[in-house]
């Protein structure tokens, strides 16, 4: 396979991949991402800390368990720890990945981290200067009712939500 450059971002890039002839498929525009984390921070008491962040892309407040891009230099944990903080203020005695899922492989080759934390102690956000996030506090019970009714919409949450809660057997 080979690839062009078709776009640059400060996040992603935006390439022409133009499939081995073997394989029969068409050029395509693929999106090329250094890959994300997202955390289950889970309280004392069982309760998951979410975050309510503004999206510009949908124009829409949303509710999400905290993740973030990943720095090229940085191990995934270290992300893990670091957006933890920023966007919770929480840090945890101890994370754990569950796994890994692929955001949207038609067009994308994401690949994010799902990390669970535990044993939280508050400290204060450190928010970016563009991010406006209000931590929310939810047991599973209410995260999976917000599903329900349509409140839960951000796939990487409910994608985290469910190796979470099938891991945790309830």
């Amino acid at each position: 396979m080979q690839e062009s450059l078709r776009y640059q971002a400060d996040r992603f890039r935006v390439v022409r991949v133009e499939p081995d002839a073997s394989l029969g498929l068409p050029p395509r525009d693929v999106i090329r991402h250094p890959g994300a984390v997202i955390i289950i921070p889970v309280l004392d008491d069982g309760s998951l800390v979410f975050i309510r962040n503004y999206r510009l892309s949908v124009a829409e407040e949303l509710l999400e368990l905290p993740a973030g891009t990943r720095d090229k230099v940085e191990p995934p944990l270290q992300t893990a720890h670091r957006e933890l903080e920023e966007e919770t203020g929480y840090v945890a005695e101890r994370v754990e990945c569950l796994g890994e899922f692929v955001m949207s492989p038609g067009i994308l080759d994401e690949r994010m981290l799902v990390y669970l934390a535990r044993g939280l102690s508050q400290k204060a956000q450190k928010l970016e200067a563009d991010e406006r996030i209000t931590v929310e506090i939810a047991s599973l019970e209410t995260a999976m009712q917000w599903l329900r009714d349509g409140l839960l919409k951000d796939a990487k949450s409910i994608a985290a939500l469910a190796m979470y809660q099938l891991r945790s057997g309830e």
